[in-house]
């Protein structure tokens, strides 16, 4: 006790915001066996420097162990560092989980894929998300020859992946993320392409294209390209180039997927090739492994490193240094869901020291985020940490030997030792809910929005303004509640022509800078970054299919590992097919009358509001009338509850079918969900989803659980950034791949 308190003094706090703090207790906090939280922010912090620093007895058995514990709580608790999820989560419980970031192997053969199922539940009942390569997987159609069948193609199997997580997300903190990687010459490459053009299908999974260097030089030249089939390793057909290219254009502007993963670029990037070729990447594409790999990341709060609008780079390197020795000992304290991935870990050491909170940094030094100055200080800043975090490696490695898998000769180091602790120390990842917790802005990424409301628990809303925004406002006599209103509701303030001209180009958000801007960031931070980088390219919806291709050929040219856009509210209608469509006729549906009598059944159902009753009537033509009502009478629920039933009767008698309506109403949320007959209840529609589903034996569509595809947040309804290859919600802490 006299130990942990010299390293936390009692009078100590955190300077946490209301968002933060709602995050932590939600997803990160220690819960009783009530489901209660039973753990501060603090008591999180000094668990997971305790746990880390545990370690350094296995190094230095006379180490000062009180003072390590509070250097890494310090570098916590200041918000200057945060470590990746599972960390915070799983350091010092019975878990013990620590990674975020896993790949593994999928070959040609059912025994490997089954056993890349069962590992990938593992990881993700862990808090891990996976990666894979389905390239090896023989195309569809192709010989089976040891049934003399014929074989389902990668998206097959693909769909049992799926299947898995959704099974699998169901009772853990994280919800399972996925990445699906397939080569730009995989004979099923075209299906590949367009597999998620419905965004209700394999929800779990972003997909991206490994795309070579020999078919960017096709596209470029206009030439015919070579499908490969990967079982006989012969070319099986030729397409055009450009053709396909288009096609992958054509369906990231409808969707946002698939990325672009350049899987040459990356590989001539290897540390390690005499270990093996990288055919994969983690779920945001920020983190390419080789199979059975793990990797650790964190984060520098760049927001934290400004004093007098200049950059402490003193701060920043003892941040670096620190850091570095944080996440080398995370991989010993780690424990890891399978041996092999144990094994490759240890062997090869990766660990990826990223930044969050760079557009506020620019903010506090008076930069534009697209300009050259930005530009100019993406490529110093990240140079810097490049040098010092190898500088901190190699100095972990004179005292604790270089990771097993050193190649010796490759390292330039700078010390003239050739040592190296871990094979990788730098990434760039999305970093959507500890940038909450830090209060800072997300990654690389611009600011999203100048001000936003926040919907909490009991429905009410709050205008969330940026912090600096307000100060500079008060101080330049422009604040008023009303004008924070109108940020609020036009998401930018370029237009706003009360507020100076200065402050209108400085405070610029994701969608007043052109994706050109979007991707010199990119490449100005990934010409200093071992792994890769994170960031998701903003189009406006009125952007082009043209607009994207040059995105992606200029991502190509300045030397980017991979890249993902998202063209504004490009999922907000299915996307079926890219041919224009002939207008349809329409003609209004009359319902039919209400018959005279019907049979039905009413079944009790218990939510989060109290007992819902819900009776289900059909005739003799089927289902025609729905009720609900609540254990207890009158107020606005209960009218709520009513008009659903009587809208629902009106459909089915329209003919609308009966799992159309439950699609449409299950996984709705409201603030009080209840567990129910061994299931959640998230709301009283949700309820009745339930029991419709029930009486019609249907199954209940998840959906509106991953309804963040449709552009708001399915646990408090708020908006959410498309980043990095991920979907987040800032107000909640809602996170797609986390």
């Amino acid at each position: 006790m006299e130990a942990e308190m010299a390293v936390r003094p009692e009078s100590e706090t955190i300077p946490l915001t209301p968002n933060a703090l709602t995050v932590l207790e939600k997803r990160y906090l220690k819960k009783d066996d009530r489901g209660e939280v039973c753990e501060t922010p603090a008591d999180m912090f000094l668990r997971v420097a305790r746990t880390i620093a545990e370690v350094e007895r296995r190094y230095d058995p006379d180490a000062d162990l009180d003072a390590l514990i509070r250097r890494f709580y310090d570098l916590m608790a200041s918000l200057e560092f945060m470590p990746n999820s599972p960390t915070l989560m799983n350091a010092g419980r019975e878990l013990g989980q620590l990674s975020a970031c896993f790949v593994l192997p999928v070959d040609d053969d059912i025994s490997s894929i089954f056993e890349a199922i069962k590992h990938t539940a593992l990881i993700h009942k862990s808090g891990g998300g996976t990666g894979f390569s389905f390239s090896r997987i023989r195309p569809e159609n192709d010989r089976v020859l040891s049934t003399k069948g014929v074989a389902s193609g990668p998206i097959s199997f693909m769909t049992i992946f799926d299947v898995a997580t959704e099974t699998i997300k169901q009772g853990g903190t994280r919800r399972g993320a996925n990445m699906a990687i397939l080569r730009v010459d995989h004979p099923d490459i075209e299906k590949f392409i367009t597999c998620k053009n419905q965004t209700d299908k394999l929800t779990n999974f972003n997909i991206s294209v490994a795309v070579t260097d020999a078919f960017m030089e096709a596209v470029r030249q206009g030439k015919e390209f070579a499908l490969i089939n990967p079982r006989t390793q012969q070319p099986v057909r030729q397409v055009n180039a450009s053709a396909l290219f288009d096609l992958i254009v054509k369906s990231a502007w409808a969707t946002g997927e698939p990325g672009l993963i350049f899987i040459d670029v990356i590989n001539r990037a290897n540390p390690i090739p005499h270990v093996g070729a990288i055919e994969s990447t983690n779920p945001c594409g920020e983190q390419p492994l080789l199979p059975y790999e793990s990797c650790n990341l964190g984060s520098i709060n760049l927001a934290k490193v400004v004093k007098n609008k200049a950059i402490d780079f003193t701060k920043l390197k003892d941040l670096v240094w620190t850091a570095v020795h944080f996440l080398d000992n995370v991989i010993d304290a780690n424990r890891f869901p399978l041996p092999q991935i144990e094994e490759a870990t240890l062997k090869n050491r990766k660990i990826g020291l990223g930044v969050m909170g760079f557009a506020d940094m620019l903010l506090y030094l008076g930069i534009p985020y697209n300009s050259p100055e930005a530009e100019q200080t993406a490529e110093e800043v990240m140079a810097f940490i490049q040098r010092e975090s190898k500088a901190a490696s190699a100095a972990l490695a004179e005292k604790r030997g270089n990771f097993p898998n050193f190649p010796g000769s490759i390292y330039d180091t700078g010390n003239g030792k050739g040592h190296m602790r871990n094979a990788t120390t730098t990434t760039i990842a999305p970093t959507g809910t500890i940038s909450i917790i830090a209060g800072c802005s997300s990654g690389i990424e611009p600011l999203f929005a100048i001000s936003f409301v926040r919907r909490v628990l009991d429905g009410t809303e709050m205008v969330e303004v940026h912090p600096y925004f307000e100060e500079v406002a008060r101080q330049r006599g422009f604040y008023s509640n009303e004008l924070m209103k109108r940020i609020a509701q036009a998401g930018s303030i370029r237009d706003l022509k009360e507020i100076p001209k200065d402050i209108r180009r400085l405070f610029v958000t994701a969608h007043d800078i052109t994706p050109q801007w979007h991707v010199r960031i990119q490449a100005a931070f990934q010409k200093h970054t071992d792994n890769a980088v994170s960031k998701t390219v903003n189009f406006p919806a009125s952007a082009t299919t043209a607009d994207v291709r040059q995105v992606f050929l200029m991502a190509y040219e300045l030397g980017l590992k991979g890249i993902t856009i998202y063209r504004d509210r490009s999922r907000d209608q299915q996307v079926l097919s890219f041919g224009p469509e002939k207008p349809k006729e329409t003609h209004p549906i009359a319902p039919r009358p209400r018959p005279t009598r019907t049979l039905g059944v009413t079944e009790l159902i218990h939510t989060g509001c109290g007992k819902l009753y819900v009776t289900v009537n059909k005739d003799e033509i089927g289902f025609c009338e729905v009720f609900a009502q609540m254990g207890k009478t009158g107020g606005c629920a209960s009218s709520q509850i009513e008009s659903t039933g009587r809208l629902i009767s009106l459909a089915l008698r329209a003919g609308v079918e009966l799992d159309a309506i439950i699609k449409q109403i299950s996984g709705i949320r409201c603030p009080n969900p209840h567990w129910s007959n061994g299931g959640q209840v998230l709301s009283c529609p949700d309820a009745i989803s339930k029991v419709l589903a029930s009486v019609a034996q249907v199954q209940v569509s998840q959906e509106k659980e991953e309804g963040v595809a449709m552009g708001s947040c399915p646990d408090c309804g708020g908006a959410v950034e498309h980043e990095g290859g991920c979907v987040v919600c800032r107000a909640c802490g809602f996170s797609r791949c986390s």
